[in-house]
Parts: C-alpha cells; structure tokens; sequence
C-alpha cells in the first residue's frame, strides 16, 4: 500500500512538475515555477558573477587624483567594444545567465510577459555589457525594459543605467533631458533619486558646467545610503570647488570627507587630508602648523599604502619652503613607494628633472625627462611636451659637454708649469687618499664576512677545496684583483692600460665632447697615481688649441640660442653669449650673438639693450642685424634680400643643376645667417648639391654633418632617416653584368662631353629631341651633370640594349642628323651607380 501511494504521489508530482515546466501555460504554477527558477538559480548566479567582476575592476581600478574624478569608479578605453571582442569572463558569465534565463523562463504570452524576473533579467544582461564596454548592446537590453515592461518597478533604474550609457557615449545632453523628465514625471526611492542626481552632476562635468554640477552632487550626497559613494561625493565637489577658485568652499568639502573617517574608503580621506594642504597658502605664520600636520600625516601607521603621495605633499612644501635637499629627499622616497602610480611618478621625476636642470646638471636632468616619458600616455598634450623638452635638453647635454670638455683643456693648457704640476698633485693625492679607504672599506667587509662565513656550516665545509670551489678564498682574490687592476671590462687584451691613452689622444684629435683631461681616462693602477700620465694628455700644439677654442664659442654659442628660445632661460642664454663675446670668437658669430643679447636684454626690460643696438649699428652697419635694427621691416619674408628668398633662388640653381653655385651660395648664407632658423635648409641643400656633384663618399660625410648638428631640426630629422634608410641602399659600387641583358630594365644612351662645351651640348639635346619627335619615339632627354668637368646628355626610357643600339645607329647614319658623337649604352641601374659614385670610368673598363 505504501508504495502504491508513494508511486501515485511521485506520478502526480513528477506531472505536475512537466506541466509547470511549460512557458507557453499562463497558470499560476507555472508562472512561480519560472520565477523561482529565475530568481534563485540563473539570476543568482548571474549576479554573484556580476558582482565578482565589478569587485575586480574596483581593485586594480587606479583613481587620478590630479584630475576631477569621474562619479562611478569605472576605467574606459578610448575604444567602443562589440560583441565579437574580449570580454571579462565574470561579466561573460552574467550575461551567459541573464540570456539562459530570458531564454529557458520568459513566459511571453499574448504579447505580454507573465513572468516577473524577465525584466531583472535584461536589467542584469545590459549591466553586465555596460560594465564590459558594450554600450550599444547594453543600451538595447535597457530599452527593452522601458518599451516592453511597462509595468515593471525596475523602470525607474533602467531609465537612470540607459542614461548611464548616453553618457558614456557622450550625448550627455539627451541624457539631461531623460533624467530630468524621470525626476519630474516618477516617484523615486532616495537611492534611485541619488543616482539619478549623482548621474546629472557627471553629465554636467563632461559638459564643463561646474557649479551645476555641485550642485547636483551636493544633492546626490544628501540622498545617498551608500557611506563610499558619500565620500566619492564631496571629494568631487571639493575638487570643483577648487577648480572655480573657491578654496574655502574646496576646504569644506573636503573637510565633510575627512569627517567620514573609516565610514568611506581611507584614500578619500587621505587625499582630501592633501588636497586641504595645497589648498592652503605658506606664510611664515602657519609653516610649522602645516608641516606638523604632514608628519602626523606620515607616522600614522594606518596611512603607509599612501605614503607615496603623503611624501610627495612633504616634498613639495620642502620646495615651497626652499628647503630644495629635503625637497628631493622625499620625491625620491614618493617614488620609492609608489605601486603602480604612472601620474604620480611623472610628477615626481619631473620635479626632479626640473631641479637638475635649474643647476646645470643637464645629463641626470634628461634622464630624469626620459623616466617621465614612460609615465605618460603616449600621443598626449603632457606627453609631446616632454617629448620636446627631451629632444632639447640632448642638445644641451651635447654642447655642455663640448664646452666642458675644451674648457678643461683649454684651462690645462694656459696654465704655467708649475701650476699643472701643482694641480695634478692635488689631484693624485685624492685618488691616492679615495683609493686608501676604499681599500679599507673593503678589507674590512671581506674580513667581517670571512670571519662569520668560516664559522657557519657551509664555511667549514669549503675548507681545504680547490680554490675556486673554496667561497673564502674566492671572495678573497676577488676582492685582491679590483684592489690591484680596479675595474677591467672582460675583452681581450685587458690587461694593457695604455689603450686608454691612445683612446685618448683620439678624443682630443677628433674634439670628441663629454670628457675632461682629468677624467678622460681610465688609467690603470700605475697610471693614474703617475703625474707624468697626466703632464702628457695636456695638447702642446697650438693649432688644435685654436681649434677647441673655436668649437667652445660655437657650443657656448648654440647653448645662448636654446636657452633664450627653447626654454626661455634669459639668464642662462646672456651668461652664454656674453661668453662667447669675451673668447675672441670668430667673426660669424660675433654680430649674432650681440644681437640675441639685444633682445635678451630689450625683453628683460634692461638698460643694456640700448648700448648693444648702437653697437651693432656703429660696428656693424652693414650687417643685416643692423638693417634689421634700424628698419623692421628689412625682415618681411617677401622682401628679395630676406633669408627665404635667398633659398629659394638657391633652390632653383639647385633644380637647374649648377650645383658649385649652390655650395658656395649656400657656405655665404650659411656664414652670414649663423643661428637663424634657416641654416639648417641651406646646409641640407648644400649637402644635396655636395652628393650631386661629387659622389657618394662627400654626400655622406655632408648628410651625417647635417644630422649631427641639427638633430632637432626637420632637416637635420630627415638627414637622420636618409643616412639610415637610404644610403645603405646606395652604398654598392657595383654594376650589373649587361652582358646577355637584352630584354630587362631599362636602356639609356649616353653622350659624354665636357662642361666647357655646354653650348655644344645645348644643340646636341636640342638635335635628339627633334629626331625623337620625327621618328615618333617616347624617349625623353636630359642634360645631366656629373662632375665639375663632364656633363651627359642622355636619352632615356628604352625597353632594351637593342633598341637603344638602334637608335645610336639611326641617328649616326640619318641624313639628317648625322650625330656621330661619341656615345655609349647603359642600363639605367648602371647609370644610377656612376652619378652616384662618379666612378664612369670603372664603368667603362669593364666593357
């Protein structure tokens, strides 16, 4: 009996269960069949993943704290995802269970829904797709729900995440208008009424309209339960506050963060602790109140996950404060601390390569820019900026240390006698007293850690091995070889210390920058204690001193012109020319760099401006600085004697192949325009016609001058790109074999003369180009030059050997032409080689 009825009660129910089953039966089993199933298996699933995934993007989520912080914590790319791209596995998963459950349980029937979690459902399938990026996909999920669940009570927050979305994508006016008519038009609770609000002030930040949006913020946190998104709130107001100059307001604001204490995440309150201190003006009155307010700041244990910026906020006051050692001091230690920070490691070598740069120590100063770059989102504003600073400062580097390096020289070899021997002694008792206890140091450390070594186990295990299976005895030779040879880099021939020497009389020769004698060398252990080492590096010849006395005024020169108008350091650039003044410096640069004086002095408003304009005038009245000096507008770029129209007569010389006219041209205007813009385009136009006229080898020489001088420059970028794209491709001198070449490339027959024959070749190219028209060729002709003494006259564009044989042959024994100069016939490729590397005769040799 028993199993009977326990046979029908599982029939009945396993029936019933079937028949709940169905989504096409609007039965109240069947409609709590599916809304429990909804709710408790798919949607809760779904929203645990959902919330999983929003937690991630919370935790590696990194607030800019130096920029207004966006209302909902939530990192967006540039880019619009689609529903093809990567997704985030938990929000995959979200929306996986919100479409299974719209799939499996939607009780769609007669055009209206009879279950009651399908609306939760689309709310949870957009959420999860706006939380991947997919605002098209998750605008249609929370349309859905406004047009199709008109009687849902989850209309009020799907209107606020749709709008949520026209935000993201930048209709923040419809958006505005939406929340508004949904503020106006529906009963909200205070949380939906807080969003609503919170989402408005968003809208209106993107908009730039500041106050409106404190405003609605300000009622977004009156509204909201949620303690974290109170604190968000007035951090943001604070923030807009002290974006519209209203400090006091700012400093309230942030004071209601810090009242919230462990109520809302610690890094509000923290940056608000800071951002009340930048807000406050230093007066000797109140430093000791602020700092004492940072150090309290700095030794609260719970604050150490935001030492890195507690640090910075020290640094800066020590800057304010002009305590610059200290000031450094803690941006060292912001970097130190900081964990995936870039803004804030911008920030901090940035100041630090500011303040190497305020004192001249330009090699660290553009290492510390070079650190910043990384930082840094690369195409920004911030990003080119210090991109050009750096670009900048390597020329700086560079002619800092040409002067440096032929000052040291220069200095060494003016001295008398005795006074280079003194100086050396002095400099060998250093070295020898550096040397004495770095000795020390280290026999101490090796003794120390021998004597604790031995007594461990492995210290008494390596006694008697094989030396170097021994660690103490190791260790020991070690330390004896640095203390005998010092530093050797592992090459052959290490051991000779005179290759310094050699490298050295090399760098002198060639005026390489960046040495000094005193530390041009790494002298060996005998060497550098040796004063007849240092008494032999000083040059005795009088034409290199003159030369090196040169290269310093062109290098203190270029130094004045990047100062004064690259980083407007009008101190630094008169210090530099004033310099150059004083050296007895060559007559090109002498006019130039009074003049850049002139302006320094006429823009720093001083009395020295109106003494140097009558000297340039009085000495130099027929300089065009002082036709400029006397009438402005001698400077028009339209005017014929201007620097422009100059090149550009240079430049159709150039296009008309007189290319001596154009390298002397260019050497007059180059001399007279010394540290005008315009230099940079003569020199590569001078290299041009060089690489035309004389062959691969000069045009080299002449290109790689242009990019080592003016690295900066368009030019001087684009010389760089030829010398490494262009001129490997060129720098083959051999021909291709023509022999059994009939059909392939392209032919041209050549007819050599010389350049004092030029009317003769004028008629020759005039004779070939009518007998091209009358024998209804294609070929074109040119007159090409191709040294100082030879020029061809060229037919060009014939399909192969043959036909341009042919047509030598047509023209020589034509009646009416008769031109049987001497000729010869070359494939263009070979061509291309002997203009490139005037080597003709080669060419011909091997015919």
């Amino acid at each position: 009996m028993k199993l009977r009825n326990t046979l029908i009660l599982t029939f009945a129910f396993g029936g019933l269960v079937f028949n709940a089953c169905s989504t096409k039966k609007d039965a109240m089993l069947n409609r709590n069949w599916h809304a429990l199933n909804t709710k408790f298996n798919t949607l809760y699933n779904g929203n645990i993943a959902f919330e999983e995934g929003r937690e991630g993007l919370n935790a590696v989520y990194q607030d800019n704290y130096w920029d207004i912080l966006p209302v909902e914590r939530l990192e967006v790319t540039d880019d619009i995802k689609l529903d093809s791209e990567d997704n985030n596995p938990n929000f995959l998963i979200a929306e996986e269970k919100a479409t299974k459950a719209i799939q499996k349980h939607s009780m769609d029937i007669k055009d209206e829904e009879r279950n009651p979690q399908t609306d939760e459902a689309f709310l949870l399938l957009g959420k999860a797709r706006y939380f991947d990026q997919r605002y098209i996909p998750a605008l249609e999920s929370f349309n859905y729900i406004l047009h199709k669940y008109t009687q849902s009570d989850k209309l009020n927050e799907a209107t606020i995440w749709r709008e949520k979305v026209n935000i993201r994508l930048e209709n923040e006016e419809l958006a505005l208008k939406n929340l508004k008519r949904l503020l106006k038009q529906e009963y909200l609770s205070d949380q939906e009424y807080a969003d609503a609000r919170s989402m408005m002030g968003q809208a209106y930040i993107n908009l730039k309209i500041a106050d409106t949006a404190i405003q609605q913020l300000k009622i977004a946190s009156a509204y909201t339960k949620k303690n974290p998104e109170k604190g968000r709130y007035y951090y943001i107001i604070g923030q807009l506050y002290h974006q519209l100059g209203y400090k006091d307001s700012a400093n309230y604001a942030f004071d209601k963060v810090i009242a919230l204490n462990r109520k809302s995440p610690r890094v509000y309150m923290i940056n608000a602790h800071l951002q009340k201190i930048q807000n406050i003006e230093l007066t000797d009155a109140n430093r000791e109140e602020v700092y004492e307010y940072l150090v309290d700041l700095e030794e609260d244990r719970e604050n150490r996950p935001f030492l890195d910026k507690i640090y910075r906020q020290l640094a800066e006051f020590h800057r304010e404060s002009q305590n610059d050692s200290l000031a450094v001091v803690y941006y060292n230690k912001s970097l130190r601390a900081t964990v995936n920070m870039p803004h804030l490691n911008a920030l901090n070598y940035e100041n630090l390569a500011i303040y190497n740069f305020d004192r001249n120590n330009y090699k660290i100063s553009g290492a510390y820019y070079d650190s910043v770059l990384p930082n840094l989102k690369e195409n920004s504003k911030k990003y080119r900026a210090v991109k050009k600073k750096l670009d900048n400062l390597e020329d700086v580097i560079k002619y800092e240390e040409v002067a440096q390096y032929t000052d040291s020289v220069i200095s060494l070899y003016e001295f008398s006698i005795d006074d280079r021997i003194k100086y050396f002694e002095n400099h060998i008792a250093q070295l020898k007293s550096q040397a004495e206890k770095e000795k020390k140091r280290e026999e101490g450390m090796a003794n120390a850690g021998f004597a604790a070594f031995g007594k461990t186990k492995g210290g008494k295990e390596n006694k008697g091995k094989f030396y170097f299976y021994n660690i103490t005895t190791l260790g020991y030779g070690k330390s004896d070889f640095r203390t005998r040879w010092g530093k050797r880099n592992l090459e052959d021939d290490w051991r000779w210390s005179n290759k310094n020497k050699a490298q050295n009389l090399d760098l002198a020769e060639n005026n390489v920058a960046g040495a000094t004698v005193q530390n041009a060398v790494a002298a060996g252990e005998d060497q550098k204690f040796s004063l007849d080492f240092y008494l032999n590096q000083i040059p005795t010849d009088a034409k290199l001193i003159d030369s090196l006395r040169k290269e310093r005024n062109f290098a203190n020169y270029q130094l004045g012109l990047i100062y004064k108008e690259k980083f407007k350091e009008n101190l630094l650039a008169s210090a530099k020319l004033e310099n150059v003044l004083q050296s007895d410096p060559e007559e090109r640069l002498v006019i130039p760099s009074k003049y850049n004086l002139y302006k320094i002095y006429q823009e720093t408003q001083s009395p020295l401006a109106t003494e140097m304009k009558y000297d340039i005038i009085k000495n130099h009245p027929e300089s065009r600085y002082a036709e400029i000096l006397l009438n402005p507008q001698a400077v028009l770029t339209g005017s014929a004697d201007s620097p422009d129209a100059k090149y550009v007569r240079l430049y159709k010389m150039f296009q008309n192949q007189e290319f001596l006219k154009v390298i002397t041209g260019a050497e007059e205007q180059i001399n007279k325009y010394t540290g005008d813009p315009i230099v940079p385009k003569f020199e590569m136009l001078k290299a041009n016609a060089i690489g035309r006229l004389q062959g691969f080898e000069d045009f080299k020489e002449a290109l790689n001058y242009v990019a080592l001088n003016y690295p900066n420059n368009p030019e001087g970028k684009k010389a760089q790109s030829m010398v490494a794209e262009q001129l490997p491709k060129l720098e083959s001198k051999a021909f291709i074999v023509e022999t059994g070449v009939q059909g392939a490339g392209n032919w041209k027959v050549v007819f050599p003369l010389k350049i004092r024959d030029n009317k003769k070749a004028l008629r020759l190219k005039e004779l070939l180009e009518k007998s091209i028209k009358e024998l209804k060729y294609r070929n074109k002709v040119s007159k090409d030059i191709y040294n100082l003494e030879d020029q061809f006259v060229v037919v060009h564009g014939f399909k192969s050997k043959d036909f341009a044989l042919g047509y030598a042959e047509l023209i020589k024994n034509n009646k009416d032409y008769r031109i049987d100069d001497e000729n010869f016939v070359i494939l263009s490729a070979n061509y291309k080689t002997i203009q490139v590397h005037k080597n003709l005769m080669e060419y011909r040799a091997q015919q």
